[in-house]
């Protein structure tokens, strides 16, 4: 049995932990906010999107970059796998419109429960109030001895058609130096030793909820390569002084299309709400995904988006609409 460090308690380490700890590991979830799951219990207007309902091929269309490196994932955990999950965990489960799969109940702290209640009955420990500063790695010599030289010495043979390589086969033991995770540092300065650690701070958004980047400055500390981040699924402001004054108001079955000059670069259909600051909805936050990267190279930092509030009809049969409903109320406001 190892000891288990999971930093971050929402939605990926309370899984983590969970099979983790049914794996008999012993399992401590180091969360820095008040309580589990804060994110979780915003998303999807606080009624969580839990996954979506299609065959787990159809998934990967939907990935903005580098979709094969989720194969294993997806295939190792698929979509009716989630659902089967927390249907065993008790939280009957509904499909929407798009495959949309949400708690019966309509709440996302169903999901939060369910996920602490599997957490508690597989023996993972929770300690809230506890912020990560350093995972600790220590130097750790190992020795490598015969596959690794007598795979030298064939490739030799390969190389050189001759028998240079003989000479280089049997035992010979050479001294590798690598690093080994040890545990943590808390923010007070506590160690905590363990035998792995796993990161499942989350990103760098909604910052209010715990997400504050600590995941890449650990991943940069420990030598790994951080690409650079940019925003994804997060509403869009808008310039317009107009936008402010429909706050509030939500559009279904509305057409959006996004140019950059007279290059379209995203075109989608669905709902959409607008904000103080301007536009959000499922939508909006698909097309975040899409325009994040190219948002910063067009002129200003600005692209422009049309909305179609009846992509359905023609203007004729707009027109012959509009018509009809002024005649069926010539004295109406």
């Amino acid at each position: 049995m190892s000891k288990v460090i999971i930093i971050g308690g929402g939605a990926a380490g309370m899984m983590a932990g969970v099979f983790a700890a049914r794996n008999h590991h012993e399992v401590h979830i180091l969360e820095k906010n008040e309580k589990l799951g804060k994110k979780v219990f915003i998303t999807g207007k606080g009624r969580c999107n839990v996954t979506n309902a299609c065959d787990t091929e159809e998934l990967f269309p939907a990935m903005m970059s580098n979709p094969k490196f989720l194969y294993s994932s997806f295939y190792s955990f698929t979509p009716q796998d989630v659902m089967e999950f927390f249907e065993k965990a008790g939280v009957p489960l509904k499909v929407e419109r798009g495959n949309r799969v949400f708690p019966q109940s309509d709440h996302s702290s169903d999901i939060i429960r369910a996920l602490e209640r599997e957490l508690k009955k597989a023996g993972a420990k929770i300690h809230l109030h506890t912020a990560v500063q350093e995972i600790v790695k220590k130097p750790v010599t190992e020795s490598v001895t015969d596959s690794v030289n007598i795979l030298e010495s064939e490739a030799a043979l390969t190389e050189s058609g001759s028998d240079a390589g003989k000479s280089r086969k049997g035992k010979k033991s050479s001294d590798i130096q690598q690093e080994k995770i040890t545990g943590v540092i808390l923010t007070d300065g506590t160690f905590i030793e363990g035998d792995a650690v796993i990161v499942a701070t989350g990103g760098f958004s909604y910052q209010s909820t715990g997400s504050t980047g600590d995941g890449y400055r650990f991943a940069r500390e420990l030598g790994l390569k951080v690409t650079d981040i940019a925003p994804s699924l997060v509403p869009l402001k808008t310039k317009e002084d107009y936008i402010p004054k429909l706050q509030g108001l939500s559009l279904k079955n509305t057409g959006l299309t996004i140019k950059n000059g007279k290059k379209v670069l995203y075109e989608d259909f669905g709902e959409m709400m607008f904000t103080h600051f301007g536009v959000t909805g499922p939508m909006i936050l698909s097309a975040s995904a899409h325009i994040g990267a190219k948002l910063a190279k067009a002129p200003n930092g600005e692209l422009s988006a049309y909305l179609d509030l009846k992509p359905a009809l023609t203007r004729e049969q707009l027109d012959a609409r509009i018509l009809r409903e002024f005649e069926a109320g010539p004295n109406k406001q």
